[in-house]
C-alpha cells in the first residue's frame, strides 16, 4: 500500500498511464496532480480549471493528459511540463468522462448534457456531437481499434457509435440503474458494463458486433465504478466505489474466479486499474489522497 497526498479536497478521478508508471488524479480542489506509481513522488500539479475535475485520461504515448471538469470544459496538458495545450469548449453541463482513442487521434468526452463530443487533440477542432441518450452521459470508452465508442448513461443504456461518422450502431439495454463504467476487452470482442447501486449493481458482458448481451454477473453490494480486462482478455476485474471489494470474473464463462476486499474501509470516491491488471488506485472519500494497492 502506498499513499499519495497533496490534494486539498475530495479526489473524483484517478487513472494510470498506459505503461502504469504514472497516476493522474483530479479533485474538487480544481487541480490535476501527477504521481510516480512506484515511489509516490509528485511529478506535477496542473492548474486551470475553475471547478472540480471529474475525469482524467492519458494519451496512448503518455505524453498528454486530458481532463474534464464541472466548469464544462475539457483541457489538454503536456504531462512532462504541465503546460496547457488546449481548452475544448461546447458542452452545456459538467464533464463526467474523457477518453483518448488508441491511435491518439481523437478525444471523446461525455457530459451531463446528454451528449458525447469528439475532438481532434492536434488542432482543437470539434469532430462531432453524438446525440441519443435521454439522460446524462456517465462514461465513455474507445474500442482497441478506435473504430467504436461506447457511452454509458443515466438512462440505463450503453450506446455504441462509429467514431469516424458519429453514427449510432447499437443500444445495449438490460441494466436497471445508471451505467457507471464501460470497458472494451483488449481483443475487441467484448464490452463490459457496470451499474450504480439501487436494484442493479451488476456487471454485464456484451458482443460489440451484434449488441447482444452475453452474460450478467451478480455479487457486488455497491455501485460498480471500475472495470478492466486482463491483457489476454480472459479475466475481467470489477471494482466497487464505496465497498472496496473487487471481483475477478472469467470472461468466457462468467464464473467468479475470486474476490478481494481491501482492509481499508474508508470508502473510495474513484477507482482505477492499471492496464496490466496488477495495480489498483483509489481516491479516498475521507483523506483527500490516493491509495495504491498491489493485486
Amino acid at each position: 500500500l502506498r499513499t499519495f497526498a497533496g490534494h486539498e479536497s475530495r479526489v473524483w478521478a484517478v487513472t494510470f498511464s498506459p505503461d502504469s508508471k504514472l497516476i493522474a488524479s483530479g479533485s474538487d480542489d480544481h487541480m490535476i496532480r501527477l504521481w510516480e506509481s512506484a515511489t509516490g513522488a509528485a511529478r506535477g500539479t496542473f492548474a486551470g480549471h475553475v471547478s472540480g475535475v471529474w475525469a482524467v485520461s492519458f494519451s496512448p504515448d503518455s505524453k498528454l493528459i486530458v481532463s474534464g471538469s464541472g466548469d464544462c470544459t475539457i483541457k489538454l496538458w503536456n504531462s512532462g511540463t504541465g503546460a496547457l495545450r488546449r481548452t475544448f469548449t461546447g458542452h452545456e453541463s459538467w464533464i463526467t468522462s474523457v477518453a483518448f482513442s488508441s491511435d491518439g487521434r481523437l478525444i471523446a468526452s461525455g457530459s451531463d448534457d446528454r451528449t458525447v463530443r469528439l475532438w481532434d487533440p492536434a488542432t482543437g477542432a470539434k469532430r462531432g456531437t453524438l446525440v441519443g441518450h435521454s439522460r446524462g452521459v456517465t462514461t465513455v470508452a474507445f474500442s482497441p481499434d478506435s473504430e467504436l465508442i461506447a457511452s454509458g448513461s443515466g438512462d440505463y443504456t450503453i450506446k455504441l457509435w462509429k467514431s469516424a461518422t458519429g453514427a449510432a450502431r447499437h443500444t445495449l439495454t438490460g441494466h436497471s440503474s445508471s451505467v457507471t463504467a464501460v470497458a472494451f476487452s483488449p481483443d475487441g470482442k467484448l464490452i463490459a458494463s457496470g451499474a450504480r447501486e439501487s436494484d442493479d449493481r451488476t456487471v454485464r458482458l456484451w458482443d460489440p458486433a451484434t449488441g447482444v448481451e452475453r452474460s450478467t454477473r451478480v455479487g457486488h453490494s455497491e455501485s460498480v465504478s471500475a472495470l478492466v480486462f486482463s491483457p489476454d482478455s480472459k479475466l475481467l476485474i470489477s471494482g466497487e466505489s464505496a465497498g472496496q471489494t473487487f471481483r475477478f470474473w472469467d470472461s468466457a464463462t462468467g464464473a467468479l474466479r475470486g474476490t478481494l476486499t481491501l482492509a481499508d474501509r474508508s470508502g473510495s470516491s474513484a477507482v482505477a486499474f492499471s492496464l496490466n491488471s496488477k495495480l489498483i488506485a483509489s481516491g479516498s472519500y475521507d483523506y483527500n489522497m490516493i491509495k495504491l494497492w498491489d493485486l
